[in-house]
C-alpha cells in the first residue's frame, strides 16, 4: 500500500479539493478529503497539489506493430501514451498484416504485456484485409480479445458489406466502429476543399465525403440495433446526423480529435505534410461545430488519432506524404490550455471527455477515480507552461502542427493498476 498525498481531485460538483489517495494491489482503496494522521509505516508519494485524475483514455490510436515498426511499435507507443497521462489505449487493426485473425491479435497482446507500459485494447478489422470484400470471423476475434470492430484508415464502400458487419457484430454485442469516408469523392486529395485547396490549386476533400457514410450508416445501425461509433468527425453535416440518429433513439456514438477543435483549413501556413491528416482540417464553421458537438454531448469523447510517420516520409510534401500527426503528448495540454484555462470550458467536462466518457461508451471497467476502481491515474501539473517540443517526443513520430506552441497543463506521472509507470523526473 501507497498513499499519494496533497493530490488537488474534482469533486462531484466540480471544484478543485484537496484530497489522499490509498492505492493497494492495483486498486483505489480510499479517498479522503480530510485531514488525518498517515501511519508511519505506510509509503507516501507527496504530489505537492498537482491535479490527480482518472488515467485517460484513447479509444483511437495508430502503434504500427506489426509491421510498420520505423513509424512507432507498442513500445514506443505506450511510453508516448503515458507521458500524456493516458493509461488505456485503443489500437487500430491497419497494421500489416491486418489485424484480422486470431494470430494477430495474440501477438499484440503479447507484445504489449511483454513491452508495453499501459493498457492495450486492440481492435479487430471488419473486412479481411481491410479490402471490403469478405467479413472477418467476428466471433474468433472476439473471443481473441477485440474490443471492436473497424476497417479504420478505408471507409467501408458498400453498405451490403456494413449491414452485415453490423448485423453480425449485434449478436455479438460488439460495437462497430467506423472511418467515414466515400472513397469515390476522395481520390488523389490531400486537404479539404476549400481556401487552401484553392489557393494552392489542390484538389480538396469535400465534407459530403464523410458524412454520406454517416448518414448511411444511422440508417443501418437503426436497422440492426448495433453499438455504432463515428471515428475522428469533423464535419457539421456528419454532427447534424448523429444529432438527429440520437434524438430517434440510434444507437450512435462519436468521437473527435483535439485538431478537429483547434484548427482550420485557414490555418494551414504552407505545403507542410504536417499539417496534413485524414479528415483533413476543415472550415472554421466546422469547427465550431464540432466545438459544440463535444459540449452538449452531440459527440461523446475526445480521442487522438494518433497517427505516427517517419520524418522522411512527411518530408514528401503535402500531395505526397501520408496523412496523420502525434496527439498522444500533447492532446490534454492543448485542450486544457484553450477551453479550460481560458474559462470557456469546465475542468469537469474534459475530464469527462476523456475518462468515465469512453469507459462509458466502450464498457469499460476503469475512467474513474473512486474507491474500488483501478489504480489508473494521472498526475498533472496544470500550472507550469512548457513549449511543445516534438525532439522531445518519446513516440517515434514528431509530426505534429503544434510545434511551438506554449501550453500548461503537462503530465507528471502516470499510475496503472497501482504502478508509476512514467514520470518526469525518472
Amino acid at each position: 500500500m501507497y498513499i499519494l498525498t496533497n493530490a488537488s481531485i474534482l469533486n462531484e460538483q466540480g471544484d478543485l479539493v484537496r484530497a489522499h489517495i490509498w492505492v493497494e494491489e492495483g486498486v483505489i482503496r480510499r479517498v479522503t478529503t480530510t485531514e488525518e494522521i498517515i501511519p508511519g509505516e505506510i509509503e507516501t508519494v507527496d504530489v505537492d497539489g498537482k491535479f490527480v485524475t482518472a488515467g485517460f483514455i484513447d479509444m483511437h490510436v495508430h502503434l504500427r506493430e506489426p509491421g510498420f515498426e520505423h513509424k512507432e511499435t507498442i513500445a514506443t507507443g505506450t511510453r508516448s501514451a503515458a507521458r500524456g497521462g493516458y493509461t488505456t489505449i485503443a489500437c487500430m487493426p491497419n497494421t500489416r498484416p491486418i489485424i484480422d485473425t486470431p494470430e494477430t491479435v495474440k501477438y499484440v497482446l503479447d507484445k504489449a504485456a511483454h513491452e508495453g507500459i499501459v493498457k492495450v485494447l486492440p481492435y479487430g478489422a471488419i473486412t479481411k484485409n481491410e479490402l471490403g470484400r469478405e467479413l472477418t470471423d467476428f466471433e474468433a476475434l472476439k473471443e481473441a480479445g477485440v474490443v471492436g470492430f473497424t476497417d479504420d484508415g478505408v471507409g467501408v464502400q458498400t453498405a451490403q458489406m456494413m449491414k452485415d458487419a453490423m448485423a453480425r457484430a449485434k449478436k455479438l454485442d460488439m460495437p462497430v466502429i467506423a472511418h467515414c469516408e466515400d472513397e469515390s469523392l476522395v481520390k488523389g486529395a490531400a486537404v479539404t476543399d476549400g481556401e487552401f485547396a484553392r489557393k494552392h490549386g489542390l484538389k480538396g476533400i469535400p465534407n459530403e465525403s464523410e458524412a454520406i457514410h454517416v448518414g448511411r450508416d444511422v440508417l443501418l445501425a437503426e436497422a440492426t440495433g448495433v453499438h455504432y461509433h463515428v471515428c475522428h468527425v469533423s464535419t457539421e453535416q456528419s454532427i447534424r446526423l448523429i444529432r438527429q440518429a440520437k434524438q430517434v433513439g440510434v444507437r450512435v456514438t462519436a468521437e473527435v480529435c483535439p485538431h478537429h477543435l483547434l484548427l482550420s483549413d485557414e490555418d494551414i501556413p504552407s505545403m507542410d505534410a504536417n499539417w496534413k491528416m485524414n479528415p483533413p482540417l476543415r472550415s472554421p464553421r466546422d469547427v465550431q461545430a464540432c466545438i459544440e458537438a463535444i459540449q452538449d454531448g452531440t459527440i461523446d469523447i475526445l480521442v487522438t488519432d494518433h497517427a505516427p510517420h517517419s520524418e522522411e516520409e512527411k518530408a514528401k510534401g503535402m500531395e505526397l506524404a501520408p496523412f496523420g500527426i502525434v496527439g498522444l503528448e500533447t492532446a490534454f495540454p492543448l485542450m486544457y490550455t484553450k477551453f479550460v484555462a481560458t474559462g470557456a470550458w469546465p475542468l469537469q467536462l474534459l475530464i469527462k471527455r476523456m475518462t468515465s466518457d469512453p469507459a462509458r461508451v466502450f464498457s469499460l471497467n476503469t475512467g474513474k477515480l473512486e474507491e474500488g476502481a483501478p489504480a489508473d491515474l494521472a498526475v498533472i501539473d496544470l500550472d507550469t507552461e512548457r513549449e511543445v517540443d516534438p525532439a522531445q517526443f518519446l513516440s517515434k513520430g514528431r509530426n505534429t502542427p503544434f510545434s511551438g506552441w506554449k501550453l500548461k497543463g503537462w503530465t507528471v506521472m502516470t499510475i496503472v493498476d497501482g504502478q508509476i509507470v512514467w514520470a518526469d523526473n525518472k
